[in-house]
């Protein structure tokens, strides 16, 4: 899966036919629980340390690939993220969920950091760091409701109504601006870390100049 997911988000980079992706997942039980433990310990003593610092630094990177994807992500999640599961979620752009959603960042509970998988990352900055502590320190759940009073998913609706949520949030974004999109998503990606307001309104110039240019342009 790790290597199908490489292929698929690296051919993302420069496809401009695919305007919005819908992440979800086809078992029933759950979204992603993460690593199967079984098997990651069963392989892991066959590794050296060079081979599993790739595969670690392999699968981590699977979520920057989300982030550098263009195509602005819609994740819908029932049940359980958990581990990768969780960062899978994390590093989508809108997050709709059922009521029996919850997420761990599991990491901790298997003896390992509680920082992994971007967790450490993208969490403190989309809940606030005092509770993002919490989270990653202990490993316990946030359950749906935790999840929308602390604004990291969109809407909670029942489970049978979740794909229909993401088409009529997948359908508005198609009417906008295509090229618009990107360049937001990319602003976003920017601008979180940027060194001050200056560099956000730069980037943001930059797009809007871009998009105001290429509309005259189709206009002539």
């Amino acid at each position: 899966m790790m290597i199908e997911l490489e292929s698929f988000w690296k051919d993302r980079l420069y496809d401009l036919d695919t305007v919005v992706i819908i992440l979800r997942s086809e078992c029933e039980k759950g979204f992603c629980a993460g690593l199967d433990l079984k098997e990651t310990a069963e392989l892991s003593p066959k590794m050296n340390a060079a081979e599993f610092y790739r595969f670690q630094a392999r699968l981590a990177r699977l979520n920057l690939a989300m982030r550098r994807a263009p195509q602005p992500i819609i994740t819908i999640v029932h049940g359980a993220a958990a581990g990768q599961g969780f960062s899978f979620v994390l590093s989508s752009d809108i997050r709709i969920i059922s009521p029996d959603a919850r997420f761990s960042a599991a990491y901790i509970n298997i003896g390992l950091g509680g920082a992994d998988m971007s967790c450490s990352y993208m969490l403190p900055r989309m809940i606030g760091a005092g509770r993002a502590y919490e989270f990653m320190y202990t490993g316990n759940f946030m359950s749906s409701e935790e999840a929308m009073n602390l604004g990291l998913v969109s809407r909670i609706v029942e489970k049978d109504k979740l794909m229909d949520t993401a088409l009529e949030f997948a359908r508005t974004m198609m009417t906008k601006n295509h090229m618009g999109l990107r360049l937001t998503k990319e602003a976003i990606n920017m601008n979180i870390d940027a060194g001050g307001l200056e560099q956000a309104l730069n980037i943001e110039d930059r797009n809007q100049t871009l998009l105001a240019l290429g509309t005259l342009m189709q206009k002539k």
